[in-house]
This record gives C-alpha cells, sequence and structure tokens, in this order.
C-alpha cells in the first residue's frame, strides 16, 4: 500500500527543519533533522524521503524566503503548500516555539487537513510584488529624508 508521507518543513534562511508524518491517522511522526537551506541538499533530500516510494506532500510557512522552495519541490513532481502563519491553528498557551516543535506541528496539521494554502505567485507575479514594495519604499524613504532637511534648514534659518 503507497500511504502518503506528509513533511513538514521549518524554513529558515540557513536552514530547514524538518519533520514527517506517515499517512495514516495516529501514525508515526519523526523529527528528520537540520538541513542547510540549499537546493542541491534539498534535492537530495527529498530524495531520500521518497526513495521507498511514498507519495510526499510537503508544507512550510510562507515568511521572508520566498516561494523559491515551493517551486522547487513543485518541479521534483511533490505536492508542496505554502500556509500563512495567521491561518495555523494554535492550541492555547503553547508559548514555546522551537525549529523542531514547528516543524512537526506543521507535518501533523497538514496530515490533518487542517492547514489553508495561500496562493503562490508565478514568477513574474513575484518580480511584480517585490518591484512595487521596493517603489513604495523608496518613495517612503526620500518622503523621511525630504522632511528631515527641511527642519534641518529651518533650525538653521534657511527657508
Amino acid at each position: 500500500m503507497n500511504f502518503i508521507t506528509y513533511v513538514g518543513l521549518d524554513v529558515h534562511k540557513a536552514t530547514v527543519s524538518v519533520a514527517i508524518a506517515q499517512g495514516q491517522r495516529g501514525g508515526e511522526v519523526l523529527h528528520v533533522g537540520v538541513f542547510p537551506n540549499r537546493p542541491d541538499h534539498i534535492a537530495k533530500l527529498v530524495e531520500r524521503l521518497g526513495r521507498n516510494g511514498p507519495q510526499l506532500s510537503f508544507c512550510y510557512e510562507a515568511g521572508p524566503c520566498g516561494y523559491g522552495l515551493q517551486r522547487q519541490l513543485t518541479e521534483l513532481g511533490h505536492d508542496c503548500i505554502v500556509v500563512a502563519p495567521s491561518l495555523i491553528p494554535m492550541k492555547a498557551g503553547d508559548r514555546v516555539k522551537t525549529d523542531r516543535r514547528d516543524a512537526v506541528m506543521l507535518a501533523k496539521l497538514h496530515r490533518a487537513g487542517e492547514l489553508t494554502s495561500v496562493w503562490v505567485p508565478d514568477d513574474a507575479h513575484e518580480a511584480m510584488r517585490d518591484l512595487i514594495r521596493a517603489q513604495a519604499t523608496a518613495v517612503r524613504v526620500l518622503g523621511k529624508a525630504r522632511q528631515h532637511l527641511q527642519g534641518f534648514f529651518l533650525r538653521h534659518g534657511r527657508i
């Protein structure tokens, strides 16, 4: 029987913490380890996890690392959802957060079907979004610089 293996990823700039939940409800949930967040290491990890033939379904929280990991996993032929952190169900009083616990929790919730994915933009949409955000930041910084300069001139009697 070919079960789905649900893989929870806690993604950071330099590392990815990985946990797997076996397909059946109540199945084993294991923390696999922490791996470098580099495409070659991710490809090796995916190959290792899929070695025995299970279908892999990945998930991770949206964040500053973007959608490159999702695109890589999809290109490798696996399902991958990206979840907004605000849409992840949390238990009351669950304040201790570690990479390991986050990865295990994501794998469990993904297996239970309790995660809501967000829309993943393609490369063109993401590039346009980045450009618009950069332009908005530049306009905001320019306005602040202008205000500082006008204040400086005013304090020194130059109007």
